[in-house]
């Protein structure tokens, strides 16, 4: 190889480098690190679904009663779960769309929990509704978690609408005798829902229902008793197609679908919750009903499948919205 031969190829090497791009950390963008607007939308017959995220929190594994820890350990290592910093769980929050009303199933945390949580005004936003467009709001129970987000700093968050609770609820939580003689770690749970309601309550916008009562078209009150003693589902129908909002029905779809007589240490009443749970599982899985839980993992919306020993939990596949304008 001449000289002249090798000048010509280094020169060509150099050239060739000179034109390729340097990688390097200051040429690759930021990470984004942020999740995607929290809203999930399904249609219902002619009813228009939009399940809405308030965030999720940890619960320590000894809330949960009822089962060993190797039994339990056991069936979060099937479903993949560390629970070493606690059990994560979902708040959702469900909006309805029914043509006529525009009705809110439980409301979020708002400012009553950490950092993680309260997010259900933004995400209603980002689904392209306003709070001032909300004219009715179905809880499901008043504990803070589902209640303190109808509440914007001691003002209705929702300014238009009428807060609807079961009697039964609202004779527990909202009455200052049963709140004194409560055990001094549940007062907080009585002072938050008892705020949450205020503004409401105030303007007489806060409506007591007994069982039986219609609440709209289309929609129906389920008694669901245990985890608190009005606990209520809410049942929606629309051109043969159902799904059953049920409130706190399931905290953990890791442990309570396998073993459906777990219980939580925040429940009022155990025995009760299990005979619920047993039931309302029965039922929606026969009735292959869509569901709607509060702490099933985002969007919170699928169906329950009996199995030889317990049920299994069958989310929703992701879709675009198949709508059938009313």
């Amino acid at each position: 190889m001449t000289q002249t031969f090798r000048r010509t190829l280094l020169a060509i090497a150099l050239a060739c480098a000179s034109v390729t791009p340097s990688v390097n950390a200051a040429s690759v963008p930021a990470q984004q690190q942020t999740q995607v607007p929290g809203y999930y939308r399904m249609m219902l017959g002619t009813m228009e679904v939009t399940a809405l995220y308030d965030g999720n929190t940890m619960l320590k594994t000894s809330l949960f009663h009822n089962i060993s820890e190797p039994d339990m350990q056991k069936l979060l290592a099937r479903m993949f779960v560390d629970s070493t910093s606690g059990i994560q769980t979902a708040v959702n929050a469900f909006l309805v769309n029914t043509g006529t009303h525009l009705i809110l199933v439980d409301a979020g945390t708002a400012q009553c929990f950490g950092p993680t949580l309260g997010k259900i005004l933004g995400n209603l936003r980002a689904a392209g509704y306003q709070p001032e467009q909300v004219d009715s709001i179905l809880l499901t129970h008043l504990h803070p978690d589902h209640a303190c987000g109808i509440n914007d700093q001691g003002k209705a968050a929702f300014p238009n609408a009428t807060v609807y609770v079961a009697k039964a609820e609202a004779d527990y939580w909202l009455s200052k005798e049963i709140a004194q003689k409560a055990p001094e770690a549940a007062q907080p749970m009585f002072k938050l829902s008892q705020e949450a309601v205020a503004p409401y309550e105030t303007q007489g916008r806060l409506k007591r229902y007994a069982p039986g009562d219609t609440l709209f078209p289309g929609v129906e009150a389920v008694s669901t008793p245990g985890h608190t003693p009005g606990h209520t589902a809410y049942l929606f129908s629309s051109e043969g197609q159902n799904l059953l909002l049920w409130g706190d029905i399931v905290h953990s779809h890791s442990l309570q679908f396998a073993q459906p007589k777990v219980t939580l240490e925040f429940d009022t009443d155990s025995k009760q919750a299990i005979a619920t749970r047993l039931k309302v599982f029965a039922d929606v899985a026969k009735k292959q009903l869509w569901v709607g839980g509060a702490h099933l993992p985002f969007p919170g919306l699928g169906h329950v499948r009996a199995e030889k020993s317990g049920y299994a939990w069958v989310p929703v596949e992701y879709a675009p919205v198949n709508s059938k304008k009313p």
